[in-house]
């Protein structure tokens, strides 16, 4: 049965299905466009996704104009452009190092609204707000990363469960891609881009690939 979101249904509800099915895809029906609404569902959907302290330290630019795409290959590797040209968009997904300048309007939202007390809030204030604000500018990388891939891997997640396919790339020039898609480079840290949109028709170069045993990747202690 589907579930209701705000902006429409997960036409797949199949939590075994979602996870477990879920594979890269590199070429995508060019036919399909998805609305700017229903990807500011899915990315809502996917902002939901766990942070160092609520941080929430990521941020998106949704790529699915041939202008914004030109940029992509500015700096993208050569072996990712089916998934360029073909796609519905490509969501660059960065780490923001400086989200914790919001971070006490966040609080005080959360307050404002009756979620947590006070005392709560100045708790948060005093224990997490200065950790951040004294941070390294690699303890800040770090965990803006850490957020920004685990949002990254809902929004695959949720772009299942709204019926669309994805691939996540790394594939490209980290150090051009922040400043081609207008972001300051000093505070963005591109983290992933995703390639989403309906897999092409009898794609003949689908790749299924193999996974380890478990056992293989697992030890108890």
């Amino acid at each position: 049965m589907a579930t209701l979101t705000e902006k429409g249904t997960f036409v797949n509800n199949d939590l075994a299905d979602v996870i477990l099915k879920r594979q890269s895809i590199r070429n995508y029906d060019k036919s399909v466009k998805i609305s700017h609404d229903e990807m500011t569902t899915m990315i809502k959907e996917a902002i939901t996704a766990p942070s160092a302290c609520n941080l929430q330290a990521w941020h998106f630019v949704v790529v699915d104009t041939p202008a914004g795409k030109d940029k992509l290959r500015s700096f993208f590797m050569h072996f990712n452009t089916p998934q360029l040209e073909t796609s519905s968009a490509m969501v660059m997904i960065f780490g923001d190092t400086l989200a914790f300048k919001s971070y006490r309007n966040l609080w005080n939202k959360a307050y404002d609204n009756g979620q947590i007390s006070a005392e709560k809030r100045d708790e948060v204030f005093k224990t997490f707000l200065p950790l951040y604000e004294s941070a390294s500018k690699e303890m800040l990388t770090a965990d803006a990363t850490v957020d920004s891939a685990l949002a990254a891997m809902q929004f695959m997640l949720v772009a299942r469960g709204h019926g669309y396919a994805t691939n996540p790339i790394a594939g490209y020039d980290a150090t051009k891609a922040a400043a081609a898609m207008g972001l300051d480079p000093d505070r963005y840290v591109p983290v992933m881009a995703v390639a989403i949109g309906k897999p092409a028709p009898d794609d003949k170069d689908e790749v299924k690939s193999v996974r380890y045993e478990a056992d293989q990747v697992v030890q108890f202690k």
